[in-house]
């Protein structure tokens, strides 16, 4: 080296070279941590191919939702209920919308509908079976 500094050299880091700037952040779950959050299951086209009975999964619902680390235990903060085939819960809680299509594959696949139906999203606040 003639004259002076070395030449700069980048520090070697996982996955390439540090180039000084900070990693993209991961995006979070889609919790819902307003008041009051309501999603919507749509179950009318199973019910009037009388696939599956809507009061059962209101039920099956009823059961398996967790509040605070418990299930059957939804008290004020979470309320499901249903009109025909759609089922409504309202939570008050942080309830992610995720949880609900879980849920409901779940419930699919113990009636063993889970490779003849699908749970699909056409908004932000409601699934429907196909």
């Amino acid at each position: 080296l003639k004259g002076g500094c070395p030449p700069f050299q980048a520090k070697p880091v996982r996955g390439g070279i540090d180039d000084g700037s900070k990693g993209v952040e991961k995006k979070r779950p889609c919790i819902s941590e307003e008041s009051d959050a309501e999603f919507t299951v749509d179950c009318q086209q199973p019910a009037e191919d009388t696939i599956i009975e809507p009061k059962d999964f209101e039920k099956f619902l009823a059961n398996k939702i967790k509040v605070d680390g418990k299930t059957g235990n939804l008290g004020e903060k979470v309320s499901i209920h249903r009109e025909k085939a759609k089922v409504h819960v309202t939570a008050e809680a942080p309830f992610s919308k995720r949880y609900l299509k879980y849920l409901g594959k779940k419930y699919l696949k113990s009636q063993q509908l889970r490779d003849f139906l699908r749970i699909v999203a056409p908004s932000k606040t409601s699934y429907e079976m196909r």
